[in-house]
């Protein structure tokens, strides 16, 4: 029998336990090739405009540069920091180093959070793939139970071939949660090392707008 022939065999509960596992795989899949190609990008991006504000004259001639580079915007907040100014209330109290601390905070915590988009759905999609797959198998089980009890005499070949057929639902979780699971992890790494550079970067910056007024 094969994948057609089961999937059309199978009741309500194991069609929709297919479907799902097929979603779950199209999801992480989208998520892993566009979060991939994003941070490499990212990355790239990411490093060229650091290098490019530290040689740059002015704060103002920076963010010119570094327009065409940052391609996710998530420098040019942080740069644009250095810049702002308080319109009264309570976010212009403190000094000048606690004002540019909250809106570097800001623009550091939105930074990282375009970064973890899709995380969750690899997160997700890897902790309950197998649970999701393991519950068709114990539904085709118990349904192969019933059918071969129903039968009358039992022998090897009656069971082997109704259960192998479930056992297929516990591998396609599998196969789904792995590479979820593994993108997981080399994603985040690569997440974090985009962090640390931003965050460095941002510490670069509230020393600089600490120590002098800039232009």
């Amino acid at each position: 029998m094969n994948l057609a022939q089961f999937f059309l065999q199978g009741d309500a509960l194991t069609r929709t336990v297919a479907l799902m596992l097929l979603a779950m795989s199209v999801a992480s899949w989208v998520v892993i090739l566009w979060k991939t190609w994003l941070l490499q990008r990212v990355r790239a991006d990411v490093a060229r405009s650091v290098a490019v504000f530290w040689q740059s004259a002015s704060v103002a001639e920076a963010l010119q540069k570094i327009v065409t580079f940052d391609r996710e915007a998530l420098v040019i907040p942080m740069v644009e920091a250095l810049k702002f100014e308080a319109n009264g209330g309570l976010a212009s109290a403190g000094d000048q180093a606690q004002r540019l601390t909250r809106v570097l905070r800001n623009a550091l915590q939105m930074a990282l959070t375009k970064l973890q988009h899709g995380q969750v759905l690899l997160a997700t999609v890897g902790a309950t793939a197998p649970f999701v797959g393991l519950l068709g198998t114990v539904w085709g089980i118990y349904h192969a139970l019933i059918g071969m009890a129903g039968a009358g005499q039992i022998t090897i070949d009656k069971i082997s071939g109704p259960v192998g057929e479930s056992l297929i639902m516990t591998a396609a979780g599998l196969m789904v949660a792995i590479p979820a699971v593994m993108a997981f992890n080399v994603l985040g790494r690569m997440v974090n090392r985009i962090e640390a550079e931003l965050d460095g970067f941002a510490c670069d910056l509230r020393e600089l707008g600490s120590a002098s007024p800039v232009k």
